[in-house]
């Protein structure tokens, strides 16, 4: 396992839509392992592959119980809006609002190939959309609410 370097908002690739994961080999369980690592180093909540440097559908995210990896991540169902506080890997020493769902669902697949479907609420539903915003290109700073 390795610290990576965490990209910040000034490096294009953060703004790139990510590829999806066509297989989870060595090379993707590395990763995951990585980013985990990478994430609990720098105290975050949440890290997409793409805030490292790669560009694949892939986020880690625990907000305190245990780690959660979701692959090829799609929000299914939202329900409800909360304007909160956010901060980010890639925008050290920041925080703003900004407006989320108070609850979403999340179809992915988990690092052993299995589709799961999680639920979130408050702080874990703010924490899925901030690192699947990510796959997409979108910082939170994009949506920031005065």
């Amino acid at each position: 396992m390795a610290i990576r370097n965490i990209r910040t908002q000034e490096d294009e690739i953060l703004r790139k839509k990510s590829k999806k994961v066509s297989e989870i080999d060595e090379r993707v369980l590395t990763l995951i392992e990585d980013m985990k690592e990478t994430m609990y180093k720098a105290n975050g909540v949440g890290l997409a592959a793409v805030q490292v440097g790669i560009l694949k559908r892939l986020v880690v995210v625990d907000i305190g119980e245990g780690p959660i990896v979701l692959i090829n991540p799609e929000i299914i169902e939202r329900k409800g809006e909360v304007l909160g506080y956010e901060g980010c890997l890639s925008v050290p020493n920041e925080q703003a609002k900004v407006r989320r769902p108070k609850y979403v669902k999340v179809k992915a697949m988990n690092e052993n190939g299995e589709q799961v479907i999680l639920e979130g609420e408050d702080f874990l539903a703010r924490a899925f959309c901030h690192e699947i915003d990510h796959l997409d290109g979108i910082l939170y700073i994009d949506k920031i609410e005065m």
